[in-house]
Order: structure tokens, then sequence, then C-alpha cells
């Protein structure tokens, strides 16, 4: 197969983890005879000092152009301490998740059996967790209008806005995922207090008879955010809006032991977008030690979901989890032994897939 792939490493460790990730997609690529065509191109603070826009045009000709985009991370402490900055980073982000039509922002959770111990939850709690979730990515409140302040500056305000195409689209993705899974959809909203959850759980129960092999549940937010620490094992498929999704999903990041390892995909109407899910992490930039697995496990995510090459994706994520039964890990994992730099980690992978 052939494959054009955009490649965005973006700000901080972005770049040292994407190549990581390159190196094992070429190592796949050799094993099972696909050509790959990586195309890189500019985004975040990298290309607000380069061209002053945080998604450039040509950028987003480069990502139109491929079969799937791998995204390392966006951010910059210049901007995050001023308040005043006219242009950041992120704003490259969510301009890039509109103009692409990524609406729906998929991110698994699941747990590494040698990393049980890592995780700030009890192994009983956790053990066997695999869920993921879905949240809308291209309205609710980061999109609303209006937004800003009064005149006087002494008040500030967003609006939160849906519609139910937005809504159905994303929930119709929703009950796909929990048809090839476990058959559970959890519907997660705020209706009794939000209008535009409202309008999300009565679009679910319309949606609900089309698919009647999936058990649907609806939970508030606040809820789901408890029973996530005490019992994540009871969920399967979550599916919600923007803003729960953001918070809710970095909550459940940190079950496997490491915010480092988790993966994700954004889908949507043009291509198809992965990326670890932490962020720039700019103190470690340029040092060789941050953690490449997150990244490489996106390139995994890319092959299934971008290629429905379920074979290389398999490859990836187990030789993944050999490396960290191995203890071929970076310092963040290393528990005192051998810490392993980011390349040499990459090198590894990219050694085991060639010669497995």
């Amino acid at each position: 197969m052939e494959m054009n792939i955009a490649l965005l490493p973006g700000d901080g460790i972005g770049p040292e983890v994407i190549a990581q990730a390159v190196k094992v997609v070429n190592a796949v690529a050799k094993k099972f005879g696909h050509t790959i065509t990586f195309n890189e191109a500019i985004t975040g603070a990298a290309a607000i000092d380069a061209v002053g826009n945080p998604y450039p045009d040509a950028t987003h000709e480069v990502c139109l152009a491929s079969d799937a985009v791998l995204f390392g991370a966006i951010g910059d402490p210049r901007f995050d301490n001023d308040p005043s900055a006219k242009v950041r980073p992120e704003q490259g982000l969510l301009e890039m998740r509109k103009k692409l039509g990524l609406f729906s922002n998929v991110r698994p959770t699941f747990t590494f059996p040698s990393l049980l111990h890592k995780s700030p939850l009890k192994k009983e709690r956790i053990e066997g967790t695999d869920l993921v979730f879905l949240r809308e990515l291209t309205g609710g409140i980061y999109f609303g209008e209006p937004r800003g302040r009064n005149e006087q500056g002494t008040k500030a305000f967003d609006t939160c806005v849906y519609s139910v195409e937005e809504i159905e689209r994303l929930a119709r993705m929703g009950f796909e995922f929990a048809m090839k899974r476990r058959k559970l959809l959890t519907c997660v909203d705020k209706a009794n207090v939000l209008a535009t959850s409202r309008l999300w759980r009565e679009t679910v129960q319309r949606l609900a008879p089309e698919y009647p092999e999936v058990t649907v549940e609806y939970e508030f937010v606040d809820a789901v955010a408890m029973r996530l620490v005490q019992w994540p094992k009871a969920y399967d498929v979550l599916i919600t809006e923007n803003l729960f999704g953001d918070i809710l999903t970095d909550e459940a990041s940190v079950i496997s032991g490491s915010m480092g390892l988790m993966p994700s995909a954004s889908l949507g109407l043009n291509t198809k977008l992965f990326e670890p899910i932490h962020g720039s992490y700019p103190q470690a930039a340029g040092k060789d030690i941050a953690n490449p697995l997150a990244a490489v496990l996106s390139a995994s995510m890319m092959f299934e979901y971008a290629f429905d090459l379920m074979d290389e994706a398999k490859i990836i994520s187990d030789v993944v989890n050999l490396s960290l039964e191995k203890g071929i890990v970076t310092e963040d994992l290393s528990e005192g032994e051998k810490a392993y730099k980011t390349s040499e980690v990459g090198d590894w992978l990219a050694d085991q897939i060639a010669n497995s």
C-alpha cells in the first residue's frame, strides 16, 4: 500500500517523539511492503515564529493532501506567561481541528500489565481497564459565539452552542464503536442544568432504538469523574461534548500510570489525525529524555483507523508492551534502573519490528 503521511512535529518535545514514531512506521512499512511518503509542515509556536500564524495555509494544504496526519504537540511557555498575546499556539490546534473537520477525538484508556504498580489507583480497581472516550471536538464552548468581555473589562463570557447535527454524527460514531466492543455506551452530560446537555441526551435517546444491541447509560459529568477513579472497568465507550471530554480524558489518562503512554486519534470529514495526548513538555525539549511511547502508539492507531491494517497496528502495540516488560524505557518509567534516551527507545522498537 502507498501512504502519504503529513508530519506536524510542533513544539517542545513534539519533534523528538515524532521522530521515533517515524522510525517505527518505516520499520513496519519495510516489513509489510508498504511505501510511505512523509510530508513535514510547521504548526504551533514554531509556525508563529516562522510565519506569524500557528496553522499556516501551507500546512493545511499538506494535511488535506495526505492520507493521515501524525502530530506531535503544541505549546510554548512564552505564550502561556503572556495573557496579552494576540496569537497563541493553541489557536493553531483549534483552527486545524475546525478546518480539517476533526469532529471526534478518540482517546483510549487501557493498562499495561508491567506498569499497574505505577498507577495512582489500586491494582484491583484498574486491572483490565479498557475504555474509550469519543469527545466532540469542533463545537461547544471552545467555538461558540459570542465570546469576550464587556467594555469595562469586568465581565467575561463564553457561549456553549451545539446543533443536533453535531451531536448526532458523534453519537452515531459512538454507537458504531460500541457495536465492535462490549456493546455498552455511556452518554456523559449535565442535563439537569444545561440546555445543550438536554439536547445531547434527547438526540442519543432518539438514536438508541436504531442500535438495539447496545446498552445505553446516561450519566452526569460529575458522577463520571468520580466513577472513573472508583471503578473505571465499569465503562466501555463514552461520548461527550468538548469541554467535558477535555477534562475527563486527561483524568482517565493517568489510570495507566503515565500520561506519556496514551495515544489518540481525531477523526472527521477530510482526514484523520493521530497524536500523543501529552503536551509539549518544554522543560524536556532537546534533552533526548521524553517518553516516545504515546507517539509510537499513535502510529499504531494510524495503521488501524486510517488504513485498516490491523496486523501492522498490533505489531507496534506488541513491541511497545515488550519494551515496558524489558525496561527499555525513558527516565520517567525507569524507577532507578537504566534510563534510555528517547532516540534509543525508538531505535530499539524499530529493530525489534525489523527482526520479528
